[in-house]
């Protein structure tokens, strides 16, 4: 008894120093972030609280053979002008690293040197499967396919190997994970999810979220700020469509589409992305309920809220539940978003700017949504040092890294069946391979990857294979028959395919959609094209 009562005052008593430790060091990060807004302007504080899209800030950006070049003018109004605390890349090409270098030490000069207080700007980007904006990256399977390996450990290593290389690039910040439930097939995101399942998007969400913030959350150089979105109910909606309505009963939101939020909250995520849609015919950015009582009253959220593109106005333009542009950012503001992606103008800045003036949104609510994100800034280090680390650059695309995107392709994969013993197929079989996804790797890699949607062929890198070229290095090109159909819904000469297939051994038919995100990749049906279905049949 004598023993087993030392140790329980021993476990109290390092349980207790340790929340002192904490506790001293949240109040010293308390003290450095009231000392700064005590100092700023209205203007200053509007300014963290407004986010633009890198094009805002580039000369000739958005086209696949366009040179990523910014253009000092445009990044000094927004910098410096309108003091923008937030910048973010969607639609641009991947860079090089040292491209990356290049890019985001101009902007934190702008900040740190012809700015009033010096506040680091803090760099968004959609890491959605490795660092899939950075040329020479390690690039993984898509959430769906880590979620088919069952292996915790696999998606927090993926996790923390995308941190540290795009940390390395100079961003701390990163958009993902998905934790939307897998629950609608037509959804052209759900490849981004971990599936339908609460409990498993819980678990792969929290082993996400710890492998990109850390052990020490996010104050290592290697690690970054996740993002966990778009919170919620945006991958459920009723017409399958991509940002259109939901319909969810309350008991069903919070027994399924919540569940991996709020795992999320307890894991320390520090920031949350909104739902670009509405659910039962309230829209998400307007939300007092779901942003501010079940957000942060219910679940305890403590880190920053960003909205999606172009989403405050949208309350004006789409869902029409504010009657001018400025009602929207007033609604937007006051239901709990902290920051607006608006993405390509300051408008958000300007009205956010009069509603405080003419007192509609108080000057409490402000200081709360900025010093959220000074917060986490500060936690960041971006304040000690925002400036990327070239002698990080040789973490990217280690031989390391690219054996655990092996390993987990090899965990991810599938086999559905095996009559016979089919598989594998010996060297030396007589094989025809075709059908439009065989000679691609868009079709492998999907959205996300290189561009935003991922379609560009000519990205990708030339010494990965295709299934037709792996094929050939594995079983020698004079055993592997190939006849094309490069074009999803291209015709293909179907006699000649049927030719092929009876002097063939086996046959390989490669039938699949090109790559899409978003709302591209809206679809009406399930169904594969006519021409492939008559090709496999």
């Amino acid at each position: 008894m004598i023993k087993k009562s030392r140790l329980f005052y021993l476990i109290l008593s390092i349980l207790i120093i340790t929340s002192f430790a904490q506790s001293k060091d949240d109040k010293a990060l308390d003290l450095k972030v009231n000392n700064l807004l005590s100092k700023m302007t209205i203007e200053e504080k509007v300014g963290q609280m407004t986010q633009v899209t890198m094009q805002t800030i580039g000369k000739k950006q958005g086209t696949v053979d366009s040179e990523t070049v910014l253009d000092l003018d445009k990044m000094k109004i927004a910098v410096v002008d309108y003091k923008v605390g937030s910048l973010l890349n969607v639609w641009d090409i991947a860079l090089s690293p040292e491209k990356w270098h290049e890019i985001i030490t101009q902007i934190q000069d702008l900040a740190l040197n012809d700015t009033r207080l010096k506040i680091p700007v803090i760099y968004g980007i959609d890491a959605i499967h490795g660092a899939n904006y950075t040329i020479g990256s390690t690039i993984f399977p898509q959430n769906l396919a880590m979620a088919a390996t069952w292996n915790r450990e696999l998606v927090n290593e993926s996790a923390k190997i995308t941190a540290m290389e795009v940390r390395a690039c100079g961003i701390p910040w990163n958009f993902n994970p998905v934790l939307g439930l897998g629950r609608s097939p037509l959804w052209p995101r759900l490849f981004e999810t971990f599936g339908e399942d609460p409990y498993a998007a819980s678990e792969f969400g929290t082993a996400y979220i710890e492998g990109n913030e850390g052990p020490n959350k996010i104050s290592d150089k290697d690690r970054v700020a996740a993002c966990m979105k778009h919170y919620a109910g945006y991958s459920f909606p009723l017409s399958g469509r991509d940002r259109t309505p939901a319909w969810i009963p309350e008991r069903m939101l919070r027994e399924l589409f919540l569940v991996p939020f709020k795992a999320a909250v307890d894991a320390g995520v520090h920031t949350v992305m909104v739902n670009s849609s509405e659910i039962n015919g309230v829209p998400v950015h307007a939300s007092h309920f779901l942003l501010t009582e079940v957000l942060r009253g219910e679940m305890g959220f403590k880190g920053f809220v960003v909205t999606d593109w172009a989403d405050i106005i949208n309350l004006h333009t789409r869902e029409k539940v504010a009657d001018s542009p400025k009602e929207a950012v007033r609604m937007a503001v006051m239901a709990g978003n902290d920051m607006s992606m608006v993405p390509y103008d300051f408008s958000f800045y300007d009205l956010l700017l009069e509603l405080v003036n003419e007192g509609e949104v108080p000057m409490d609510r402000i200081d709360e949504a900025v010093s959220r994100i000074l917060r986490v800034k500060f936690e960041l280090g971006l304040f000690d040092d925002p400036y990327p680390q070239k002698e990080h650059l040789s973490n990217i695309g280690t031989e390391k890294s690219r054996q655990v995107s092996l390993e987990a392709a090899r965990e991810a994969i599938t086999l559905l069946k095996n009559d016979s013993g089919i598989l594998p197929l010996k060297k030396g079989t007589k094989i025809l391979v075709t059908g439009p996804t065989a000679d691609g790797l868009r079709f492998l890699n999907g959205g996300w990857t290189y561009t935003w949607q991922g379609n560009v062929e000519k990205l990708y890198p030339e010494e990965k294979y295709t299934i037709k070229e792996a094929l050939q290095k594995y079983n020698g090109k004079e055993n592997v028959v190939y006849i094309p159909g490069t074009e999803i819904e291209k015709e293909i000469d179907i006699e000649a395919v049927v030719k092929a297939a009876k002097e063939a051994e086996a046959v390989i038919l490669c039938l699949g959609e090109n790559a899409y995100c978003e709302t591209p990749g809206n679809i009406n049906d399930l169904k594969l094209p006519e021409i492939q279905i008559e090709l496999a049949e």
